[in-house]
């Protein structure tokens, strides 16, 4: 973006479009934000969208909402960003090994798995790792309200989430708010699907729940009702506060 190009919503919004070839009508589709709402942000009749807005399309782009605002930089398109709803301390986030002292303001968050309950049973359950872990400071969590116990790490696998979320990226897990009555309609919550990790957009309806992907042109909705949801054995494990490009 030139350096003297006056940055707000409306201008990043045209930058992110054009970086990833998208239409305002097909980021409505991907999205769920209104149409009209993209128009007016676009057209400059709204300079101050709502956070719920925001925060959706800014989650899409893989940006913060500091970014989509235009109050920090954006970065070179293949510049790496880490979307922390609008929390850009988390960005101090740092790999470390067993050889690695953990400092008294930092916190080592575990990485959940799926593990075969027998050598080709087909069955999976979900662990916590006995060894893979990355490390958050207590002050970034304390920001985006997750207990230190609560944290854990997820890796994402398959094409399903992209362009937001590629095949390896990393997903903190705030496990606190795995309620289904806590569901904010198009956030990104890791769940369990009998045995297997998954992360989706996930929305409430009358009778159950709705999982999304970015990938909608592969990866249709997913309905459940709340019987189905008992049947196939799906539950949240937690709402997902971070992402990044780290893999396991």
């Amino acid at each position: 973006m030139h350096a003297m190009q006056k940055r707000n919503i409306a201008t990043v919004l045209r930058v992110l479009l054009d970086r990833h070839s998208l239409s305002p009508t097909e980021l409505h589709r991907r999205t769920g934000v209104p149409q009209s709402t993209l128009s007016r942000i676009l057209g400059e009749k709204i300079v101050d969208p709502s956070d719920k807005h925001v925060s959706k399309i800014a989650s899409y782009f893989g940006v913060s909402t500091e970014q989509l605002r235009g109050r920090a930089e954006l970065g070179a398109p293949h510049e790496a960003t880490l979307p922390v709803n609008g929390h850009a301390d988390l960005r101090d986030i740092s790999l470390w090994d067993d050889e690695t002292p953990v400092e008294d303001d930092e916190v080592s968050v575990p990485f959940l798995r799926e593990v075969e309950l027998a050598a080709g049973s087909g069955r999976f359950v979900i662990e916590e790792s006995e060894r893979a872990r990355l490390r958050f400071g207590k002050r970034s969590l304390r920001h985006n309200g997750v207990q230190f116990d609560q944290a854990k790490c997820v890796t994402v696998r398959g094409n399903s989430m992209l362009p937001v979320l590629r095949d390896g990226a990393t997903v903190g897990v705030n496990t606190g708010k795995c309620s289904i009555g806590d569901i904010i309609d198009g956030d990104l919550y890791a769940i369990n699907h009998n045995g297997q990790l998954r992360v989706k957009q996930v929305y409430r309806l009358p009778t159950g729940i709705r999982l999304r992907s970015f990938n909608r042109d592969e990866h249709p909705d997913e309905d459940y009702s709340f019987q189905q949801l008992q049947e196939e054995q799906i539950s949240l494990l937690g709402h997902v506060f971070w992402w990044g490009m780290y893999a396991r």
